[in-house]
């Protein structure tokens, strides 16, 4: 799987924007509590981007078992599987014939 799939751009300017956005509100308020709420929307930003790419990276293993089942399922029937994965009818391995 590619990094950049991961951490596109869109992510690190997120990541950019928030962070600028917290050091200006440090600057402008002072260390009092708005400082923590900013701190918190810091915090939960990067904590989604973190998720989004977890669930890339296991979006990636899935498809990669599904191809593997697939390949399987090619082997076992000795036809072609189409994008359904039934097996295709004029290998002779149809249910519904």
């Amino acid at each position: 799987m590619e990094a950049s799939k991961a951490y596109d751009r869109w992510s690190i300017l997120v990541i950019v924007i928030t962070f600028g956005l917290f050091v200006t509100a440090l600057f402008v308020k002072g260390l009092t509590h708005d400082a923590f709420l900013e701190a918190g929307v810091l915090l939960v930003s990067i904590k989604l981007i973190l998720m989004a790419k977890r669930n890339a990276e296991t979006e990636g293993r899935v498809e990669g078992q599904l191809t593997e089942i697939k390949e399987m399922l090619r082997r076992k029937d000795g036809g072609e599987v189409d994008g359904s994965g039934r097996g295709n009818p004029s290998s002779g391995s149809g249910a519904g014939k």
